[in-house]
């Protein structure tokens, strides 16, 4: 087993079943998920949940519960994992965090995905990790910027699994490469 991940403020570590209620009722909140195709149910999060388990359990990289020690057990997740649909920048390895709305403004999303990049050029020793969004996620977006990332405007795309006309359907596309990688 892979051990969880320190930060100054936070724990990365493996989901837990106490972390099934808090992340489905994130999930069913229309603030934080007010960029994705549609709320999700407690079962579809459960499922959710199984899948990034077993992803990690192959993969040996995955998203990680959040957990802010001695304030809260489980604020949202981040961390890496293989992009799971076809595009013209895949295969790929994305990163990505969600967070509950409290927890917001804290620099808390930027510490745990800098973890993860370290992580990810680390131990997993990848050359390159990916991040998307819709254009108009300016919180994501500004976390991007923040670890380091650059826009790739030219292999900005239509996100396969959301239906042509969409509204969420365009995605810009981040990059970033491992240290020693650059130019």
């Amino acid at each position: 087993m892979i051990g969880p991940l320190r930060t100054e403020r936070l724990l990365l570590r493996p989901w837990r079943e106490s972390d099934i209620a808090p992340f489905a009722a994130m999930n069913a909140d229309p603030k934080v998920m007010q960029f994705f195709p549609k709320l999700l149910t407690a079962n579809e999060t459960r499922n959710a949940v199984d899948r990034l388990t077993v992803g990690f359990a192959a993969d040996r990289m995955g998203f990680w519960a959040l957990e802010l020690p001695g304030q809260a057990p489980f604020i949202g997740f981040a961390g890496i994992k293989r992009v799971t649909f076809a595009a013209p920048f895949t295969p790929a390895v994305e990163i990505g965090w969600r967070l509950a709305p409290r927890f917001w403004g804290m620099g808390l999303a930027t510490e745990a995905a800098r973890a993860s990049l370290a992580d990810g050029f680390g131990r997993c020793g990848l050359r390159e990790i990916v991040a998307f969004t819709v254009p108009a996620t300016t919180r994501s977006r500004a976390v991007m910027d923040r670890i380091g990332m650059v826009h790739d405007a030219d292999s900005d795309f239509d996100h396969p699994d959301i239906p042509p006309g969409h509204p969420l359907r365009r995605h810009v596309l981040y990059r970033i490469l491992a240290p020693g990688r650059e130019g």
